[in-house]
């Protein structure tokens, strides 16, 4: 029987210095974890607040929120769009972080520059190449979301747009693939995960909501990522997840995600990781 090749993968260059990506105070690298939480979308004031009393409580810096949503349905939320800014603006007044949001048009980066800590580039925006190209031009930090249909080839590939275009500030994101499984969102895949961490010398951090689509089950896969090794997570959350205007089943609320921290941390400790 003739065998299956499979597809070989060159690093780019400098590879060595990807390990050490800086979102504002916090160090993407092999002895940390990274945490990055918050809402799907940033919805009010008060909504922020309380993600922001939350977080800053245990010590979370990085957070994320979407001001600009790309959504399936036509008639679904999108986001507040510029309106979410002056919110971020009047939270930084109290509270010190750095808001990661995804961007969905190059004409978005000037707008969003002042105001956020990295780029995060969403899945059905893995093959937008313009964008790429556009966000390789700068230097602040891009995560790059595999595609739903991606392979891992093909999503290594596409952070060699950024990495080519002069920003070498990339981490990967994994965030659930689509399979023939239709019991939970998406097929949340580790072992891409750890392929790609292996292959493109980049940071690979994992987003477990997205994952598997179901908040009850997301934390156990926040805790695998960590214990296997790779870079950090994003994670959903929300004050009342049942009332959120977009993803609310896949957010924890406050008490699961304070919940998790401990275990997450026993986990790193023994691994010798730094939850940052």
């Amino acid at each position: 029987m003739e065998s299956i090749e499979t597809q070989s993968y060159n690093p780019a260059p400098s590879k060595s210095n990807f390990k050490n990506i800086k979102i504002g105070p916090v160090t993407f690298n092999s002895q940390n974890f990274a945490l990055i939480a918050g809402p799907c979308s940033i919805e009010s004031l008060e909504q922020m607040q309380k993600v922001a009393n939350n977080l800053c409580s245990h010590s979370i810096q990085l957070f994320r929120g979407g001001i600009w949503k790309l959504r399936t349905n036509p008639h679904s939320f999108q986001g507040l769009g510029s309106e979410a800014l002056s919110i971020v603006s009047e939270i930084k007044k109290s509270f010190s972080f750095d808001l990661i949001t995804e961007i969905t048009d190059p004409r978005q980066v000037e707008t969003l520059l002042p105001h956020i800590g990295a780029f995060q580039v969403g899945a059905r925006n893995m093959y937008n190449y313009s964008l790429l190209k556009e966000l390789g031009k700068t230097s602040v930090p891009v995560i790059l979301k595999r595609g739903f249909s991606a392979t891992v080839d093909e999503w290594i590939k596409a952070s060699d747009y950024l990495i080519t275009g002069g920003n070498e500030n990339v981490i990967l994101c994994e965030r659930g693939i689509r399979t023939f499984e239709t019991s939970s969102r998406y097929t949340f895949d580790l072992n891409g995960a750890l392929v790609a961490q292996n292959l493109s010398g980049l940071p690979v951090i994992v987003d477990p909501s997205h994952g598997i689509g179901l908040r009850e089950y997301v934390p156990r896969l926040l805790l695998a990522a960590a214990a296997s090794g790779l870079d950090g997570a994003i994670v959903e959350m929300h004050p009342e997840p049942d009332k959120a205007l977009s993803d609310g089943r896949q957010s924890l609320d406050f008490i699961s995600f304070d919940e998790m921290l401990p275990k997450l941390d026993g986990i790193l400790n023994i691994i010798g990781k730094n939850r940052v």
